[in-house]
């Protein structure tokens, strides 16, 4: 069963894993890997990566990407959305600590932050503008 837009957005709202997908080429499969994003309902994806990275590179030239979170345990749900970058930038201390904060306990955001380097790292946003969703309820 289709989620609601309510549903999907909160869902996508939640901490998760995400896979981020973007198109790698003529002669590859997509490249599909996992990160940590930020959502709030209504608004665009954001997550970073090393500007260096294949990644980065990747949905510089693409445009675009696809990202899927999902819940495993019952009841199975997952929400994909897909949609144009509609900005990149050099990543803050501040998004590099929110981000962090929905994945680490409050007493590892300060170490992880101080040991990381923001300059090596770039903050995609994505306009979420096709969304598929389900919950296929208790498996």
């Amino acid at each position: 069963m289709s989620l609601s837009v309510a549903e999907r957005e909160a869902f996508l709202a939640d901490a998760h894993i995400a896979a981020v997908a973007v198109n790698a080429g003529a002669e590859r499969a997509p490249l599909n890997v996992p990160v940590w994003y930020d959502y709030r309902p209504g608004g665009e994806v954001r997550f970073l990566t090393g500007g260096e990275s294949l990644k980065a590179r990747l949905i510089l030239k693409a445009g675009r990407f696809s990202l899927l979170v999902q819940r495993v345990s019952p009841t199975y749900r997952y929400v994909s959305v897909e949609g144009p970058v509609v900005g990149s930038t050099p990543t803050t201390l501040e998004e590099l600590a929110r981000i962090a904060a929905r994945y680490l306990p409050a007493d590892a955001v300060p170490g992880y932050v101080d040991s990381s380097d923001p300059r090596a790292l770039v903050t995609f946003r994505m306009r979420p503008e096709r969304w598929l969703s389900a919950d296929l309820g208790v498996l």
